[in-house]
């Protein structure tokens, strides 16, 4: 059951596959923003799906986030999220990421529930 408070933990390890100079957003073997969203938003939707019903799932629609300090390779980034908001099927989680020395980003992430077949037959039709 969904509800408020529910929260989520990840981690990664920066590796080649995630800094910028291989993601395409920079020149710098440093954890890539791309690879920082891309961990908050499996945060949030790993926390909730086991309270979703069969055959839902969610997805994306909104990230507002800042990427504060840079993560080296080598060093482990860690990601919390905390469901904040249900209005209907919109779920609204506060976001944060860390590496090993501190605060490295933070922010909003809305996501929707949706049928996971009409979904995808949806988006297969266009």
């Amino acid at each position: 059951m969904l509800k408020t408070g529910i929260k989520g933990k990840e981690i990664v390890i920066v590796d080649e596959t995630n800094t910028a100079k291989t993601m395409g957003s920079g020149t710098l073997n440093v954890f890539a923003t791309p690879a920082m969203t891309a961990l908050m938003e499996k945060t949030a939707w790993k926390s909730v799906a086991g309270e979703l019903e069969e055959g839902s799932g969610t997805v994306g629609i909104r990230l507002d986030i800042t990427h504060d300090a840079p993560t080296p390779l080598g060093m482990k980034v860690t990601c919390e999220s905390v469901l904040t908001s249900i209005d209907g099927r919109k779920l609204t989680f506060e976001v944060e990421a860390w590496n090993e020395r501190g605060k490295i980003g933070s922010g909003v992430h809305e996501r929707f529930i949706i049928d996971n077949k009409k979904f995808q037959e949806k988006a297969d039709h266009k």
